[in-house]
């Protein structure tokens, strides 16, 4: 029969050996439960930035859907979309003092805030490379869309018997180039058409947009009624 120790009577200290088993024990707990941390922060980051893609692409779709609007608007008022010749006519149609050149989305874009028919900055804002939120500043000379506050690119040309689905507004787009951003919007581009729908589509890994059957920037696309449209990218 085993004795019992007494009451009172301090238990004896764990030997060397047990000592060593109880830190080894509290290391190996550790290690498991970094390892456990580091898996599911692995494996929540692809989540998190499929998801942040997904939120600027669905921003990208509500702002292109509301330039569509205000471009529909100012075709109405002007008798075509925003271009070289339409410049003077809304200077005088509204004493815009607000800078409208020739060489930019920025450019051409400027001429819905003066003329109108758009009311804000926020709606030509699309998160790509070298883009800030606008700072909604844009009465007076050089103000309005500085550089970096338009993601937007812009398809010039466009008449009112064109194909529906011509491509009037776009994002993302290489700057100086035909083809699309893949690193964006979860490899999508954002198309705004000439019918004012909004559409997404995959980008391949060559940076083209296959549109029925064919490459959506070739020239001869059934899309661009025989005349290719020239490209204002943003500033």
């Amino acid at each position: 029969m085993q004795s019992q120790p007494q009451p009172g009577v301090p238990a004896p200290p764990p030997s060397p050996a047990a000592i060593r088993s109880q830190k080894k024990w509290g290391w190996l707990k550790g290690i498991g439960i970094l390892s456990i941390l580091v898996m599911l922060v692995g494996l929540s980051s692809p989540l998190v930035i499929r998801s942040r893609k997904k939120s600027d692409q669905t921003e990208a779709i509500s702002n292109a859907r509301q330039i569509g609007m205000a471009l529909l608007e100012f075709d109405t008022e002007y008798g075509s979309f925003p271009d070289a010749t339409t410049t003077e006519s809304v200077r005088q149609a509204t004493g815009s003092t607000l800078s409208m050149g020739t060489a930019s989305s920025n450019d051409f874009f400027r001429q819905l805030l003066g003329a109108g028919m758009a009311g804000s900055e926020a709606m030509f804002y699309a998160k790509i490379d070298g883009t800030r939120k606008p700072d909604g500043v844009f009465e007076g000379p050089g103000e309005a869309l500085k550089k970096g506050e338009c993601g937007f690119t812009y398809f010039l040309g466009a008449r009112y018997e064109d194909n529906a689905k011509r491509p009037l507004v776009v994002t993302a787009m290489i700057p100086g180039t035909d083809r699309f951003d893949r690193k964006r919007f979860d490899g999508k581009v954002v198309i705004l058409s000439k019918d004012n729908t909004v559409t997404s589509y995959n980008i391949d890994k060559a940076g083209h947009v296959i549109f029925e059957g064919r490459n959506l920037m070739d020239p001869a696309h059934p899309v661009w009624d025989g005349h290719a449209p020239s490209i204002a990218w943003p500033e």
